[in-house]
C-alpha cells in the first residue's frame, strides 16, 4: 500500500482520491458492497444512496490489496470495470462511469490460482500491464537503516523534538529483524521509539522486546553468497507463500516435515 501511494503521488491523478481496499477482509456481499455502493431499498437496512470506492477514487487510484481474495463473481465485474469503464450499484440498472486507475496487489501465486481455477486468467492478464515484484522488508536488510533514520526524523518534528538519531546498535538490532509487518511495523516501531527515547538518539532501549532480543542462533547473520544464506531465504518464501503452514512448505520444498522444523531451528526462522 505505501509503494501504490508513491505511485499514486508521483503521478497525474495526485491531486484526487487514493482509496485502498483489503479484499481479504470482507464477505462477498459486502465487498461487492463497499466496492460499487448501492441504491436505498436494494436490501433490508439500505435506507440510503451509498457511494462505492469505485466511486469514491473517480479520476484517482484504487488500490485492491490482496485482489487473489476475491470472489470469482466480484473478479468478473473488475473485469468489466477495466475494460468498459463503467459499474452498476447494488439495486440499481443504469450504468455509472469509472474513470479510475486501479493497482492491485497479492501475495499468492496468481497462475497457479489460476490453473486451480482460483482466479480469472482474463483479470490476470488485464491487470498485468506492468508487474511490480516487490520483495518484503526482511529480504531488503540494507534498506532498514535508511527507512530507520527518515522514520526518526519524520517523528521528531511531528512531536516537536530536536532531530532524533538512531545509534549504530540499534540500527543493527532493526536490520537482523524479520519484520513481518513490512514498513508499516518498522514506521510504528520508530514512532514507539521516538517518543521513548532520551537525549535525541534511539538505542538498543527504546526498541521493543522482539526487536531488542537479538536470536543467538550460529546461523542467524549468514553471508549473503552462501549456499546457507539462499537456502534459510528460500525456506523463508515458501513458509510466507503456505502463510505458516508447514507441512504444505515442506511437501512444496520437497522434504520431511522433520526436516523443516530442524531447519527452521537451525536458522533462526519460526
Amino acid at each position: 500500500e505505501v509503494f501504490a501511494q508513491a505511485i499514486h503521488q508521483a503521478g497525474s491523478r495526485a491531486h484526487k482520491s487514493f482509496v485502498a481496499l483489503n479484499c481479504a477482509a470482507f464477505s462477498k456481499d459486502l465487498l461487492e458492497g463497499e466496492l460499487f455502493g448501492h441504491r436505498a431499498g436494494a436490501f433490508t437496512g439500505a435506507i440510503k444512496d451509498q457511494k462505492g470506492l469505485l466511486e469514491e477514487a473517480h479520476q484517482g487510484t484504487l488500490f485492491l490489496d490482496e485482489i487473489g481474495e476475491m470472489p470469482s463473481g466480484l473478479q468478473a465485474k473488475i473485469l468489466r470495470v477495466l475494460e468498459s469503464g463503467e459499474f452498476i450499484k447494488i439495486g440499481d440498472t443504469k450504468p455509472q462511469k469509472a474513470d479510475v486507475r486501479i493497482i492491485a496487489a497479492t501475495n499468492r501465486n496468481l497462475k497457479k490460482d489460476i490453473e486451480d481455477g482460483l482466479f480469472r486468467s482474463d483479470l490476470f492478464y488485464r491487470l498485468s500491464v506492468f508487474q511490480i515484484d516487490l520483495p518484503p522488508l526482511r529480504d531488503r536488510p540494507t534498506d532498514i537503516p535508511e527507512y530507520a533514520k527518515f522514520f526518526a526524523s519524520f517523528f521528531s518534528t511531528k512531536i516537536n523534538k530536536a532531530e532524533i538519531t538512531v545509534d549504530k546498535e540499534a540500527l543493527s538490532r532493526l536490520s537482523d529483524y524479520d519484520w513481518p509487518g513490512n514498513i508499516r511495523e518498522l514506521k510504528n516501531v520508530m514512532e514507539r521509539s521516538v517518543i521513548l527515547c532520551r537525549d535525541h538518539i534511539i538505542e538498543v532501549a527504546d526498541l521493543p522486546p522482539e526487536i531488542r532480543e537479538k536470536r543467538s542462533t550460529g546461523k542467524g547473520n549468514l553471508s549473503a553468497f552462501s549456499l546457507a544464506a539462499a537456502e534459510k531465504l528460500q525456506i523463508q518464501k515458501v513458509l510466507n507463500h503456505t502463510r505458516g503452514n508447514r507441512a504444505e512448505a515442506a511437501r512444496l520444498l520437497e522434504i520431511g516435515v522433520a526436516t523443516l522444523y530442524r531447519k527452521m531451528d537451525e536458522y533462526g526462522l519460526s
